[in-house]
């Protein structure tokens, strides 16, 4: 098969690097790639906004699947145009994609179809929104209804700090993500990502992870987009995983095929796991960045067969195996992250960490400049690691690390902390 993934972060890598281990792949093209995935595919010049020309690059190269990457070419409809003219994709149509690209929308399917998540109001003008919030009190949750680069979330502990919020996103902060906010309950409890895989019919568990969004060690400081991951969470036992898919992924799938807009692609439930049981904080309609790595270097099967099943439907005939290895990543980002990162400063040693047994380094905002390896983004490199257990892939992704010499960049020192914590207790 020829492959087109979209994309150029360290989800991506991590999907073209398990793509290009797949024996029936032929050639795996990326667009527009990084450093880091040129190792493994053709990286390609292409505007993804002109879905035209990705159309004609698809026939020129015979492309037989389009995976898309990141969420904007997802809601702007980029699986639909493709479709439309015969060439198969692995992503939800711009429909399905609302689920991430509107806060509210998700927030309505939830009350329409009984999914459980956090009581709400939409308001599109700073004054409704202030009210409601005076009136619910704090803590409160702040949100910007659209795509918001994962940045557009502000949990606040006091009323000034949501009445902040609200008057950010009216007044331009996250741009046209911004034009309508959500104010969402405060949900209490212990977060975890869940995944499946979807067909529009069948939807399948695709792991679990946990996140760290906070920037400082002890989940301090501004939110991220994810310091770091790791998998699986030992919060999603099996009978909250069963509980997950009973009482949220199967009424959202019966929901959207139920409104005409079927969901086809990764579906990435952000939760809370409150005492009440799973509660629903948001959709993702893409893999996680950073937990596409973690689940990337558990995956057993092969990724590109998985991808190929669901764009043609045939999800009842899969079954997806794992490994028992726990999976931990740590995001080394640039100065300055997650505010103003500072570009171009040099990096040695990437391939000399890589070089540890059980390490897959990711490279996210990598560019190379003068035949040396630069920082080109917020979130630079994803060092990730395997072991028996949470700790032991902590210490073998903390040991990569150090050999990576960087002084323009930075990291947590206590990615996977929870986790450890609980393996110590055990």
């Amino acid at each position: 098969m020829n492959v087109l993934l979209i994309g150029s972060g360290g989800r991506e890598h991590a999907l073209a690097w398990k793509i290009a281990a797949s024996p029936v792949l032929d050639q795996l093209y990326c667009a527009p790639g990084n450093p880091g995935i040129a190792e493994v595919a053709t990286c390609v010049v292409l505007d993804v906004s002109d879905h035209q020309a990705v159309i004609a690059f698809c026939r020129e190269k015979g492309i037989d699947l389009v995976v898309v990457g990141p969420e904007a070419p997802l809601v702007a409809g980029i699986a639909d145009d493709l479709r439309a003219v015969g060439i198969k994709v692995f992503g939800p149509s711009r429909a399905a994609a609302q689920l991430e690209g509107s806060k509210g929308f998700t927030k309505d399917l939830c009350a329409r179809f009984d999914i459980p998540t956090g009581a709400y109001g939409r308001f599109n003008n700073a004054p409704k929104a202030k009210a409601y919030i005076r009136e619910q009190g704090a803590p409160i949750v702040v949100k910007a209804d659209g795509l918001a680069a994962g940045k557009g979330v502000v949990v606040a502990m006091t009323v000034q700090e949501a009445l902040d919020a609200v008057d950010a996103c009216f007044e331009g902060a996250f741009g046209s993500a911004g034009a309508e906010v959500v104010v969402e309950e405060y949900l209490d409890g212990e977060e975890a990502s869940f995944f499946c895989i979807c067909d529009g019919k069948t939807a399948l568990p695709f792991g679990t992870a946990q996140d760290h969004k906070r920037v400082g060690d002890g989940d301090t400081g501004a939110n991220t987009g994810g310091m770091g991951a790791y998998a699986p969470a030992p919060v999603m036992t099996p009978e909250m995983i069963e509980r997950t898919m009973r009482e949220l992924i199967e009424p959202t799938m019966r929901g959207m095929a139920e409104i005409g807009a079927p969901f086809s692609g990764i579906l990435f439930a952000g939760l809370m796991i409150t005492s009440g049981g799973p509660k629903l904080i948001e959709y993702n309609t893409r893999f996680g960045d950073p937990e596409c790595q973690v689940l990337m270097t558990r995956l057993k099967d092969d990724l590109l067969l998985l991808l190929s099943a669901a764009a043609d439907g045939m999800l009842d005939q899969i079954s997806i195996r794992w490994s028992d290895d726990a999976a931990l990543t740590v995001v080394m980002a640039a100065q300055g992250y997650p505010s103003a990162p500072e570009k171009g400063s040099l990096i040695k040693g990437v391939d000399e960490a890589a070089k540890l047994p059980d390490v897959q380094i990711f490279h996210a905002g990598t560019a190379m400049k003068d035949g040396a390896l630069v920082a080109n983004g917020g979130r630079v490199l994803n060092v990730t690691a395997t072991g028996k257990t949470v700790a032991e892939a902590q210490a073998t992704a903390y040991a990569a690390v150090e050999i990576i010499d960087w002084p323009g960049g930075f990291c947590r020192s206590d990615i996977g902390w929870r986790a450890v914590a609980r393996e110590t207790a055990e």
